[in-house]
């Protein structure tokens, strides 16, 4: 499998965090990188510029979408991580968004569903200067992803399943 750098910079251009995955196709829903327990990622903030991944996930990049996904493999207690994100930018073993800040998770078992970090989004609105559009897409997509984890409509029900199940087994960390 190919390697495919995912990067996420904030409005203004600056790195945010990126992580490197394995390329394991794309479907009707878009890219699907999976990031095996113990990938490598990056952050340009906190403590702690580099940390390594605590469970197997597999991430979908939709073909349009303003989000993206990461599915991550029990025992996380965390089922679906979402970014609302600007569309992808595609471009040889790398794949860019700028992350706008609203996130959407579906817990594990309960199934909660949360929007969270919408007031960093309503500062950096202000102090990165999102276009009025910019905003509008953003909230429609932390919207639909509410609703879609919700209903568990896919691909947020089981269909990432099948891309886990091409993930393959975690080898043991050494």
């Amino acid at each position: 499998m190919d390697r495919v750098e995912l990067v996420l910079r904030k409005y203004d251009g600056r790195p945010h965090r990126s992580v490197t995955g394995l390329l394991l196709g794309d479907d009707e829903h878009g890219t699907w990188i999976g990031t095996p327990r113990g990938s490598v990622v990056r952050f340009s903030y906190g403590a702690s510029p580099v940390e390594h991944t605590r469970h197997d996930a597999v991430r979908l990049i939709p073909h349009d979408g303003w989000w993206m996904a990461m599915f991550l493999a029990e025992p996380s207690t965390q089922e679906v991580y979402c970014d609302v994100t600007t569309p992808a930018e595609h471009s040889p073993g790398r794949i860019t968004v700028v992350d706008l800040d609203i996130d959407v998770t579906r817990s594990r078992p309960d199934g909660r569903v949360l929007i969270e970090d919408e007031d960093e989004f309503e500062a950096h609105r202000r102090t990165l200067g999102y276009p009025p559009e910019v905003v509008t897409r953003a909230t429609a997509a932390a919207t639909y992803l509410r609703d879609a984890l919700t209903g568990a409509d896919e691909p947020f029900g089981t269909h990432a399943l099948t891309w886990m199940t091409r993930l393959g087994p975690t080898p043991p960390r050494t």
